[in-house]
């Protein structure tokens, strides 16, 4: 394999950091950027212990700054793939989540993504090859109480990634989707931001927001390696093929994706209020 460049967001941690490490250690050149560099030091303490450090360019990108975007552009060399991984979850009820902080949650998984993607394309077509891969969430195929923010902007990238997809198609840039279910890393924990008229007791959805933490806390225990999915993100980008559009990855997930689409909307309803609440 002809060494390729791979440029990566939001590698400080999570599924971002482990792929950055796993591509560096198959041979790629990676760029891995992130918001602050001040949380570089697990990025670079795994390289060092990988012996990859050569390989590896750790970058500041703020994807929600066009500007960022365009100024790291003409600092880095030409990239053959493209990892939107960039992006935090927010979790209220669509009651309590001001318009604001959905525009918040989109400026982050959304748009800042479209504008990093679009900012590589034009190389990419012209060099007519490529490869993009998102990063989306089972959020993006089925909804969950109280993270609505969350599970809408995970939505808005699978449907603007099919369309992605086809009008790429032509100029030989493969578009993949990976979609992870729980898997052990900070994005419900550091990663997590809660609206601010879901936080108090006082709110009347406190019962329901309880009921989820609850099954949250439960469910820690199952949540597996997120060096799965970075695993599954290198074999795709070493892959010739692009293959199919969705990777859904994870315990479980394939079944729940199925059960969603076999079974009437009703009966799908009942299960969810039944683990949560009891009804």
């Amino acid at each position: 394999m002809e060494k390729q460049t791979a440029f990566i967001t939001g590698s400080a941690s999570g599924f971002g950091l482990l792929t950055a490490v796993e591509l560096a250690k198959r041979g790629f050149q990676v760029i891995a950027s992130m918001r602050s560099l001040e949380k570089a030091g697990e990025l670079n303490r795994l390289c060092r212990h990988h012996q990859v450090e050569d390989r590896v360019k750790i970058v500041r990108l703020d994807v929600t700054c066009p500007e960022a975007i365009h100024f790291l552009l003409g600092e880095i060399p030409p990239v053959d793939i493209l990892i939107n991984n960039a992006g935090f979850a927010m979790g209220g009820f669509c009651e309590e989540v001001s318009v604001e902080e959905y525009k918040e949650q989109f400026e982050t998984n959304f748009f800042g993504l479209i504008a990093v993607t679009q900012a590589f394309l034009p190389a990419m077509r012209k060099q007519k090859k490529g490869k993009i891969i998102n990063i989306s969430s089972i959020s993006g195929k089925v909804g969950f109480p109280g993270i609505s923010p969350y599970v809408a902007s995970k939505h808005a990238l699978e449907g603007w990634s099919e369309c992605l997809r086809l009008e790429a198609k032509p100029f030989g840039i493969d578009v993949l989707l990976v979609e992870p279910g729980s898997f052990k890393t900070s994005i419900w924990s550091t990663g997590k931001r809660i609206a601010r008229k879901s936080m108090p007791d006082s709110s009347p959805y406190s019962f329901y927001m309880k009921s989820i933490l609850r099954e949250l806390e439960k469910g820690e225990a199952k949540h597996e390696d997120p060096q799965i999915v970075a695993s599954l993100i290198a074999d795709l980008c070493m892959r010739k093929e692009a293959g199919r559009l969705r990777y859904p990855v994870g315990r479980g997930v394939k079944t729940a994706l199925f059960l969603k689409n076999a079974i009437p909307w009703k009966t799908w309803e009942n299960i969810f209020l039944k683990k949560l609440l009891g009804k």
